[in-house]
């Protein structure tokens, strides 16, 4: 049973998926929920990949010597790698070609390089894509590279054209138009997610890129839909994490921040799980029950916490200390981990809780390193929502079975175009969609231009 309540999909012939950047593995759990198996995981992070080789044991395919072999990569590395020449695919195609390319170019918190930062990886994504021409493709990255859309347009639209050459099917976009109409066309592939509609208690919007290719969509007869959220009740912090704070402050049920049996007068466990309890139901109450955006924060910057002064403002309300990372239970410091002025501060198994991730799921390294994983993650449910809505795609005979629970974006017309050019495309995703490929090569272009 996943995160999201759902039996994971089974299917006469596996859908099969190749995965760059997985990170600790929040997008390579929702895709394996979502019923893929996952042929090769690369990450360069050594802390991830160890999080990685103690968790995929028992996933289709992966052999205890896999496992092993599971070692960090450079993504610039892979199509050259053993990893790649030893990948069996056989005759059939890679189903999925998944990725969280690097964050940082596109960051609203930084310099915003984009194709000038030496850490954007998507001219290499291009490369793996082009060498397998899987059946459909799926790139998570932060809302910055969409937001607001005049920034990185252009660089958007010659990645879309790039896919176009490769036979992928995405809108054809006029560099005349505004950058406006331009980012309302481009939402038919690559839009906005945020995870709070999907049973995560964070609001992490996330910029989400999914084509199919068009030999899939000729032969299929399913579109892809884009799920908009998750039915039921939205969760919350309160909700989320309730069972184990309790667990956390019964160690001090009647005993103070020393560890000592409680004096009269003293502030117990009780009390601090209480206070907790009362300020984050109230926050739930009030419509304020998500979290803000977890961040990672990379290995320049210091020790880990929950985010700029305005997010810890946000955990405050929320009845949580928001300027560090609690210790495990085994080894905690009350004083410092629990019985704070503001509030306890979460743990990491509970900040993955907040990200989505499976309760079971082993984080590796020290705990810095751990939240780092964590905080940098794909939350799992939203992965897996996109990626039963292209598992519908490529198996159209459970499709209505794969999407079950979910409200999706049901609208193919062309509202998002420009009101001059909207006759100018038929009304049919498939068919409007589906332009001729230019006769340049848009890779060498891409390539020459020093993305």
């Amino acid at each position: 049973m996943s995160a999201s309540g759902r039996e994971r999909p089974q299917f006469a012939r596996p859908l099969t998926s190749l995965e760059i950047c997985a990170g600790a593995g929040g997008q390579a759990v929702g895709l394996h929920n979502a019923g893929f198996d996952h042929l090769a995981l690369v990450e360069w992070d050594p802390h991830a990949v160890a999080t990685l080789r103690a968790n995929v044991d028992g996933w289709p395919g992966w052999s205890q010597g896999q496992i092993d072999a599971l070692e960090p990569m450079d993504v610039k590395e892979f199509l050259t790698s053993d990893v790649r020449r030893n990948l069996a695919i056989g005759d059939e195609k890679l189903d999925l070609l998944a990725g969280g390319v690097p964050c940082p170019p596109f960051s609203l918190a930084g310099k915003r390089l984009g194709k000038d930062d030496e850490r954007d990886l998507f001219p290499d994504a291009l490369k793996i894509i082009d060498d397998f021409r899987p059946r459909a493709v799926m790139i998570e990255n932060v809302r910055g590279i969409l937001e607001p859309p005049e920034v990185f347009i252009d660089y958007r639209r010659d990645i879309l054209g790039e896919l176009r050459g490769l036979g992928y099917v995405v809108p054809e976009i006029k560099k005349s138009w505004s950058a406006e109409d331009q980012d309302r066309a481009m939402r038919k592939v690559w839009r906005r997610i945020d995870a709070s509609n999907f049973g995560v208690p964070q609001l992490r919007p996330r910029a989400i890129l999914v084509v199919i290719h068009e030999d899939e969509l000729n032969s299929s007869g399913a579109d892809f839909v884009w799920p908009s959220r998750i039915k039921g009740q939205q969760a919350t912090v309160v909700g989320e994490l309730a069972v184990s704070m309790e667990a956390r402050c019964r160690k001090y049920w009647t005993k103070n921040k020393y560890g000592e049996r409680a004096k009269p007068g003293e502030r117990t466990g009780k009390q601090v799980f209480q206070d907790w309890e009362r300020a984050a139901s109230k926050a739930a109450e009030l419509g304020r029950g998500v979290a803000p955006t977890l961040v990672g924060g990379s290995k320049k910057h210091g020790g880990a916490d929950l985010g700029p002064t305005r997010a810890k403002r946000a955990w405050g309300a929320l009845g949580v200390d928001g300027m560090g990372v609690a210790n495990e239970p085994d080894n905690c410091d009350p004083e410092r981990d629990l019985f704070r002025p503001a509030g306890p501060m979460l743990t990491v198994e509970q900040a993955a809780l907040i990200q989505g991730f499976p309760a079971d799921w082993k984080f590796q390294g020290r705990k810095t390193a751990q939240y780092r994983q964590v905080g940098n993650a794909f939350p799992p449910p939203v992965a897996e929502a996109i990626g039963r809505a292209i598992a519908a795609v490529l198996r159209p005979e459970c499709g209505g079975k794969l999407l079950d629970g979910y409200a999706v974006d049901s609208d193919v017309s062309d509202s998002g175009l420009p009101k001059s050019e909207q006759m100018a495309l038929p009304v049919s995703v498939r068919s409007g969609l589906n332009a001729a490929p230019s006769s340049a090569n848009h890779r060498g272009d891409l390539v020459r231009a020093g993305v």
